[in-house]
């Protein structure tokens, strides 16, 4: 009963989205306010369905329902409750699934914030919504029916249960931050076709939404993607975070495009400029999310992300074609307004630095997106596939990398319209100092490379980021008689867009020096019998014991091993396993063994330990391990790059952004 009622609710949603629509044109091009109400009432209707039907499968899938096959296909009765939530989008349909109910969650938030102001403008913004909406109800309802019944002829008793990959706590939270991120960016860009439809490009309040909506969009983009790299490193085995996967690139792209437009939309706030560049960053991030989509879901590249061939790929594919297509219409259509815009006087001002720094976002998006298509473009043109792998992206992309960490504290220190030669040496002078200083030093220690430039580019900017805020702490001490701690929290809450941006870009500087660790990762593969040790990078490892465990829903070997220093102090013990999981299944071939590695952190560095497999009959196990240098400096930039994120999208009470 259940399944039929979720696919009865989907297509009466794609029915009403039909009728929404209508309204909506008969509305705006009529000016009559009843058909306009009429189809802002659809269009919340058409959201509640949504977020419906996503609840019921949830309950299929919880309630473990293998009568629908995508229940049978994700879930067991031994997958522990949690993940048969994190089996909502674990596969093709239910993700889909999900990318709808949580766009519903968005229209609901926008008709909410914009229930007394049913104006033209707004009605675009809602018939853009409507529309994409559309697109996926189409997909649920003719290509990828999360209700869809199981095709056999007997009683299920089981399913196939969930991929171990996805059997981590990080996945509970990734991919749903993760969407949150990428769809979020579906409302700023309605809200730019809006603006290009109406006119309303100059509005303030157009620029305050529009702003707000991409920052708490990339708000979630930034730490789904952080949680995605976490994930990763503790999960795949492989002792990295980031290995430019297709569907890495994927969510990486909308993200570089984002973070450009929340740059330079404050400089169209504050000085009238750069109208044009502004409306071509926004409208090319929702498209890199629909693009990003569309290799999540078609299957056209392989990732251990992204899901199985389907028939979605040419149905994503008509539809970034449309997209592209009204974009350029509007956007041309729409020339005369941007050909009026004011031009950039100097090249020294703060206005140059923050479009330069957009030029480098920019120019990395495109390396990415040249990297992820070409395999595709080389095996339809040339009939084999070329593989581009991690030095592609690291030859180009490091290189511009270090240029934008130097822009990073650089782009602070300028001032706006001009920076004369005398705040230039002022500003400029102690970070200079501190570069130089950290260049020394590491060509002292053997630090040679790009290793020995992004330390010391790190250090610069470091330096001034921190003369920012000791510059502001002191001036309002100095004024105020506040004491130190005082002053800089009243600092922050007086200018959370100027100082939450400046936490940001610390945290940023601080992941560099995680990224430059791996630089010195070293590794070593060996095997050993109980009590036998091995000695690697000034630290012992001995094999304490061997054991086995049975669990709900897998067969456990535990390694016990004691890592010491080469005084034999111990230092910490380490619990690596190596999982079967499927036991119960009655075929061996769906018993997925999997790697359950364990990591000793600290800020200097990680020992990751991974148990390969094992000998049964000498009880020999086989273990690889890795000393990654500064790793924890990329969480720990993460996190100052969330607070300083929730900073700025607090109320601020001046108008100061960067």
């Amino acid at each position: 009963m259940i399944p039929v009622l979720g696919s009865i609710t989907l297509s009466i949603a794609l029915g009403l989205c039909l009728i929404a629509f209508s309204l909506s044109l008969i509305g705006i091009r009529k000016k009559e306010a009843n058909f306009s109400i009429s189809a802002f009432r659809a269009v919340n209707l058409i959201s509640i369905l949504n977020i419906f039907s996503t609840f019921l499968l949830l309950n299929e899938l919880i309630g473990s329902n293998f009568d629908i096959k995508y229940v049978a296909h994700y879930t067991s009765i031994e997958t522990p409750f949690i993940y048969k939530i994190t089996a909502l989008w674990a596969g093709q349909s239910g993700s889909l699934l999900f990318w709808l109910c949580v766009l519903s969650v968005y229209t609901l938030i926008v008709t909410y914030q914009e229930k007394r102001l049913v104006t033209a403008y707004f009605q675009c913004v809602l018939l853009v919504l409507v529309l994409v909406q559309s697109f996926f109800l189409i997909l649920l309802n003719f290509i990828e029916n999360p209700f869809e019944p199981i095709n056999v002829d007997f009683i299920v008793n089981n399913g196939n249960g969930l991929n171990p990959l996805l059997q981590n706590l990080t996945m509970a939270i990734h991919p749903p931050t993760l969407y949150l991120g990428y769809i979020g960016f579906t409302i700023p860009f309605a809200f730019a076709i809006g603006g290009l439809i109406t006119k309303k490009l100059d509005s303030i309040i157009w620029i305050k939404k529009i702003r707000r909506w991409t920052l708490i969009a990339w708000l979630f983009q930034s730490a789904g993607i952080i949680l995605g790299g976490w994930w990763a490193y503790q999960e795949l085995g492989w002792g990295g975070y980031w290995a430019w996967d297709p569907v890495e690139n994927a969510s990486f792209m909308p993200w570089l495009t984002a973070t450009a437009f929340l740059h330079s939309i404050y400089i169209q706030e504050k000085k009238g400029l750069l109208k044009f560049w502004n409306i071509i960053l926004i409208l090319t991030t929702f498209i890199l999310v629909i693009f990003g989509t569309f290799l999540t879901r078609s299957g056209v590249m392989s990732s251990v992300h992204s899901f199985a061939v389907s028939d979605l790929g040419p149905a994503f594919l008509i539809f970034i074609f449309i997209l592209l297509i009204v974009c350029s219409y509007l956007v041309w259509l729409r020339l005369p307004i941007f050909k009026s815009q004011k031009k950039i006087k100097s090249i020294s001002s703060r206005e140059s630095g923050i479009l330069l720094n957009n030029v480098i976002f920019v120019v990395i998006c495109f390396s990415v997106f040249w990297g992820t298509i070409f395999p595709v473009l080389s095996e339809a043109v040339r009939g084999s596939k070329i593989t581009v792998g991690p030095p592609f992206y690291n030859q180009v992309n490091i290189p511009i990398g270090l240029i934008l960490l130097f822009f990073t504290g650089a782009g602070p220190l300028l001032v706006w319209g001009h920076t004369s030669k005398k705040a230039f040496f002022n500003n400029f002078k102690i970070p200079i100092i501190v570069m130089v200083f950290l260049f020394v030093i590491s060509f002292l220690k053997g630090i040679g490379g790009a290793a020995m430039v992004s330390f010391s580019l790190a250090g610069f900017s470091l330096a001034a980021i921190l003369k920012e805020f000791w510059r502001g702490v002191i001036s309002r001490k100095n004024q105020h008689n506040e004491s130190l701690v005082k002053a800089f929290l009243t600092l922050i809450n007086k200018n959370r867009n100027r100082y939450g941006g400046h936490f940001v870009h610390l945290g940023v500087i601080i992941m560099f020096v995680g990224f430059t660790g791996h630089a010195f990762d070293s590794e070593i593969e060996f095997s050993l019998k109980n009590r036998e040790s091995i000695d690697f990078n000034g630290y012992r490892f001995e094999l304490a014991s061997l054991s086995s465990e049975e669990r709900p829903n897998h067969f456990a070997y535990i390694a016990e091993m004691k890592v010491s220093n080469i005084e034999n102090k111990l230092i910490t013990t380490l619990y690596p396993e190596k999982r079967v999981y499927f036991h119960r299944h009655p075929n061996p071939d769906k018993r997925q063994p999997h790697s359950e590695l364990d990591i000793y952190s600290t800020v200097r560095k990680d020992i990751y330990s991974i148990f390969s497999g094992i000998e049964q009959e000498n009880q020999t196990a086989f273990f690889k391990i890795m000393i990654n240098p500064l790793v924890r400096l990329v969480w720990y930039g993460g996190y100052i790059l969330i607070i300083g994120t929730l900073i700025i999208l607090l109320p601020d009470k001046e108008k100061s952004w960067i």
